[in-house]
């Protein structure tokens, strides 16, 4: 009987402690509440006592979450839409404002946290155009995105770590006029490319009829000096030949003279008997 007395007494005393103690862990923040109301704020982690039935604890995580927005719709300055995909990284930094706002529930915060962001976005887009948007000013548009919505959220307890747009896309009706723009633009940049292209072709193409010009006449000039040294050579063989021997030199080109006039069997060739071209026929039976 005394032991299931003791029994009875330990198994209570462990309930009655465990209803009492409660353990915040490293990735936690808690609140401690009396009857609804909070008494304590941001509890630090450890082991901690309450009231049983009085007191109850909540809890909430301190590591840094993630909000993943469904794309949307915004317009620009153009009075132009875009869709945009953008995700925000928060943490709990107020865990007293969080609770009361919030009720400590975290989708809850994701939609409010969602609708803050969204409507900053707009406002900021509105005021850019889409190229400004898409490309010129993304940092820009980010880091004004981030000071304004941690503005507002503070009122909810959360602190905006990051906020990171990860896709812009046209609506259907701005892809075909952008890809239509960016077709023209690229065939507007071909037709320059090749009108540089046979401009330079005509500048070589000229310098090479300029040059050739150039080497032909240098070439010319030097066959015309090398035919007159030739010459020149050739005269002076002459002149010494016909000094050395004067009837040799005479008989040799007489015979080259006949050689080429007589070359056909059809040649025909009226002069005089006693002509001069003659001579050493007439002179053979001598």
């Amino acid at each position: 009987m005394i032991t299931k007395i003791i029994a009875a007494l330990i198994a209570v005393s462990i309930i009655v402690y465990s209803s009492c103690v409660y353990t915040v862990n490293e990735t936690q923040r808690a609140i401690l509440l009396k009857f609804g109301e909070i008494i304590q704020a941001d509890i630090q982690p450890g082991l901690h006592f309450k009231l049983p039935i009085v007191n109850d604890v909540k809890y909430f995580d301190s590591r840094i979450l993630t909000l993943d927005v469904k794309p949307d719709l915004f317009p620009t300055s153009e009075k132009k839409y875009v869709y945009v995909d953008f995700f925000v990284k928060w943490r709990i930094d107020n865990v007293r404002d969080y609770f009361v706002a919030t009720g400590g529930i975290e989708s809850r915060a994701n939609s409010r946290l969602s609708q803050i962001t969204k409507d900053e976005l707009r406002d900021v887009i509105a005021a850019r155009t889409i190229k400004e948007a898409v490309s010129g000013e993304r940092s820009e548009i980010m880091n004004a995105l981030v000071a304004k919505t941690n503005e507002i959220s503070k009122e909810l307890g959360i602190e905006i770590v990051d906020l990171r747009v990860s896709r812009i896309d046209y609506t259907e009706d701005i892809s075909d006029s952008v890809y239509e723009r960016m077709r023209a633009e690229r065939d507007r940049v071909a037709k320059d490319f090749r009108a540089r292209g046979r401009e330079s072709a005509e500048r070589i193409r000229a310098a090479a009829d300029r040059q050739r010009q150039v080497t032909l006449a240098d070439a010319y000039k030097r066959s015309e000096q090398l035919r007159g040294e030739g010459d020149a050579i050739a005269a002076d063989v002459y002149a010494r030949a016909y000094g050395a021997d004067e009837e040799f030199y005479t008989l040799t080109k007489s015979l080259s003279a006949y050689k080429r006039t007589f070359s056909s069997k059809n040649d025909v060739l009226v002069l005089e008997p006693d002509s001069q071209f003659f001579r050493y026929f007439n002179q053979s039976g001598k």
